[in-house]
């Protein structure tokens, strides 16, 4: 026969073993909550045939009762510890980047903590017959917490982006707020990565690669968009018609419209929009175009 303790002093954590020890079918197991000297126990008798399924079952339940119920705070004391520069809202923010982070790949995040944690509570109760609940998560789950650090590490890393991102933005649309327009209209012609500039006479506005080496751009880049971005910061256009030959709003579109907000428009069905959907192989002919944009050649 096998008999395993499980101590703990958190009511709420015996009411989870309690009920999740109440779901398994087997004749051959039976368990009591005593509490002895400063200890609640849950005690777990075993006397079939099969001692790997029954540790196997042991420890899968203490596997979801430290993701569901202990996680959250072994994240929050990897962020106080390794991040204690930031302030309770930053801290808040960042972990609420890591719960993003394990819903957004929920079923592989999941998979991979809960083998990580079935492993270390089996080998343990393969050769031990008590265990210390909190004391055991806190000090004998070394991957488990490898692991969550991981985690927190890839959320400051979103969130230092993300903060930076944001004062790069404010910035522009402080630059944009007290400068002077330079042309009224101006319409961008956006392929994934391939654009053009027309002005209000849909003639093509020329931009140089020299653009990209201006003050206006950051170190957040967006390839080949880079010097659009900065023709329309140096010519600060008071509309900005922006035609989508995808029908798609990437991150680039994305920021444009939030830098120069209300004096964006979008359009999927206008003549230019038709004229570049019609287009075969509209990539290409936007691609010529920007050649000769870059080399600054008319085509009147």
């Amino acid at each position: 026969m096998k008999s395993i303790c499980i101590k703990t002093n958190n009511s709420n954590l015996l009411d989870y073993l309690y009920n999740e020890f109440k779901q398994i079918d087997s004749d051959n197991i039976c368990f009591s909550i005593n509490e002895f000297k400063k200890f609640k126990n849950i005690i777990i008798h075993y006397n079939g045939n099969d001692l790997p399924s029954f540790i196997k079952k042991i420890s899968s339940i203490l596997s979801y009762l430290v993701i569901d119920e202990f996680e959250e705070d072994l994240l929050k004391k990897i962020i106080f510890k390794n991040y204690f520069y930031f302030d309770n809202k930053e801290k808040e923010q960042i972990l609420n980047i890591c719960f993003d982070i394990f819903s957004d790949d929920f079923t592989n995040q999941f998979d991979k903590k809960f083998n990580i944690l079935l492993k270390a509570f089996s080998k343990y109760l393969r050769n031990n017959k008590v265990l210390f609940l909190s004391g055991f998560i806190n000090f004998r789950l070394p991957n488990y917490n490898k692991l969550l650090e991981s985690t927190v590490d890839d959320a400051v890393n979103s969130f230092i982006v993300e903060k930076e991102y944001l004062e790069f933005v404010s910035l522009l649309k402080l630059y944009i707020s007290t400068q002077a327009s330079q042309i009224d209209t101006i319409h961008l012609i956006y392929s994934d990565e391939n654009s053009i500039l027309l002005d209000n006479n849909k003639n093509i506005i020329p931009f140089s690669e020299d653009l990209l080496k201006t003050k206006y751009l950051s170190d957040i880049s967006f390839s080949k968009n880079d010097y659009i971005l900065n023709t329309l910061l140096n010519l600060i256009p008071k509309k900005i018609y922006i035609h989508l030959v995808n029908n798609y709003v990437d991150d680039f579109i994305n920021t444009v419209s939030i830098i120069f907000e209300n004096r964006i428009e979008f359009c999927n069905d206008c003549n230019i929009c038709k004229l570049y959907k019609n287009i075969p192989n509209h990539k290409e002919h936007i691609k010529k175009l920007n050649l000769i944009n870059k080399n600054n050649i008319s085509l009147s």
